[in-house]
């Protein structure tokens, strides 16, 4: 079992293309996503990878290697001591008529997070939403109200203003748990609990797979500067302020030689005091810049517990 846990808190900057291949539908190059639900995510190997790639100015090679594991062609030595899962989806940002734009999410995203952060070892001190019904919104308080409506992209929901208090004490939370600690996050600390809403869990899947960035791109002859034949496409992108989590599991080091305890492991990748970092495609476009906070787990095994079974 894992000996120490945390979890790692993604906020988007710039918009973040962590890419699944070409394909099918109507963009050319769509972002990863969950195949059951269509939640946006980023997938573990490619987070983990970062992190590699951004510890080997931190860290010495036989450290790099115990943490992180051999190189590929030396995979079968043995395996890392970190464990990362997929950045899952928490908060997603849509424009709003009022306010600018809102943060939302769903009964189903907060409960997944309820249950990750539980496993972690996070203690979280509110309690999950009620559904909204089809046509409302949970609103933490009016600053999404234009009228009588919360009008999100083209779409209007009546708000609840009946879980204010609710919705707000979640809003809190993450904005002192979740978002990086800089001074230049005070503003998003400040508004993140009043521009906080709860969607209905079908209008929120539908919102996270038709409300991304979507950027068509060109390439042009250099000598007739006109566009090249079959050369315009597409490419999707997760939008600026989306908020995303990944779990963070340790155990001991498995390299002969270096002696990491999983709780040693963790604080290693504390210690690198990564605030920013670069995920996903466009490296050189300045897409993919995400800032980091990373929160504190658990230390030591989990208790167990057995369930009934049959003979």
């Amino acid at each position: 079992m894992f000996e120490a846990t945390g979890m790692l808190f993604i906020y988007v900057e710039t918009p973040l293309h962590a890419g699944a291949g070409r394909g099918l539908g109507a963009v050319d190059l769509p972002i990863q996503r969950e195949r059951v639900t269509g939640y946006p995510i980023v997938q573990a190997s490619s987070l983990k990878g970062r992190l590699r790639a951004e510890a080997s100015r931190g860290l010495n090679a036989n450290e790099l290697r115990a943490i992180f594991g051999p190189e590929t062609q030396n995979a079968s030595e043995h395996a890392g001591a970190l464990s990362v899962g997929d950045a899952r989806l928490l908060l997603f940002p849509l424009r709003s008529l009022a306010g600018v734009f809102a943060w939302t999410t769903s009964r189903d995203v907060l409960a997944r997070f309820r249950r990750e952060a539980t496993a972690v070892g996070i203690a979280v001190n509110w309690e999950l939403p009620p559904e909204p019904q089809s046509d409302t919104v949970l609103v933490s308080s009016d600053a999404l109200v234009a009228g009588d409506q919360v009008v999100l992209e083209e779409f209007g929901f009546q708000p609840d203003r009946d879980q204010q208090e609710q919705i707000r004490r979640i809003g809190q939370w993450l904005a002192q748990n979740a978002l990086p600690v800089g001074p230049e996050y005070d503003y998003w600390r400040k508004s993140l609990p009043q521009k906080l809403c709860v969607l209905p869990e079908s209008a929120f899947r539908d919102f996270v797979l038709y409300a991304t960035e979507v950027q068509t791109h060109i390439r042009l002859n250099p000598d007739t500067k006109t566009v090249e034949t079959g050369a315009l496409w597409t490419t999707e992108s997760l939008p600026v302020d989306t908020l995303l989590y990944a779990p963070l599991m340790a155990t001991q080091s498995r390299l002969q030689g270096v002696n990491l305890s999983g709780a040693q492991i963790l604080e290693k990748i504390r210690n690198l005091n990564l605030q920013r970092i670069q995920l996903g495609g466009d490296e050189t476009t300045g897409r993919g810049v995400v800032g980091l906070r990373m929160a504190n787990g658990r230390t030591g095994n989990p208790p167990s517990s057995r369930g009934g079974g049959g003979r």
